[in-house]
């Protein structure tokens, strides 16, 4: 692959909801796999108000975070020193690994995210209550 050019209406939507191994029940558009992209993972996640995606951590992923429709609480930071930010259209933010993040839709028309994570691996959500100060300064 040298380049590939898609419209995000093209990349099919896909109801998570049906994928058991997959929480939350959102609906994503997987931009990733459709432009097979090999350095990075690239994803609209679309909420409802209300929906979120609670606070995690990831072991070797960092996570890139632009909202593109609707306003969000994040919560952010260590466990013990996290802060809540409102993110508004237009706003980005970005967690390193091991560095707990989540956010949830406020908006009543809902809202949309395009999220990056980089290197793409398999790096499922951990809890950021369990990762030392000793294990992020590592």
């Amino acid at each position: 692959m040298e380049y590939t050019v898609v419209d995000s209406e093209d990349v099919p939507l896909t109801d998570l909801s049906e994928v058991d191994e997959m929480p939350p029940d959102l609906d994503i558009r997987a931009v990733d796999e459709e432009l097979d992209c090999q350095n990075t993972a690239v994803k609209i996640w679309y909420f409802d108000e209300g929906e979120e995606i609670g606070y995690h951590a990831h072991t070797e992923q960092e996570e890139l975070f632009y909202v593109l429709e609707g306003t969000f609480s994040l919560k952010l930071g260590r466990s013990g020193e996290e802060e809540f930010v409102e993110a508004d259209e237009g706003t980005f933010w970005v967690a390193a690994p091991k560095i707990g993040h989540g956010h949830r839709c406020i908006s009543d028309d809902g809202g949309a995210v395009l999220a990056f994570g980089a290197p793409p691996v398999d790096d499922p959500g951990r809890d950021p209550h369990s990762i030392s100060d000793e294990e992020i300064d590592g």
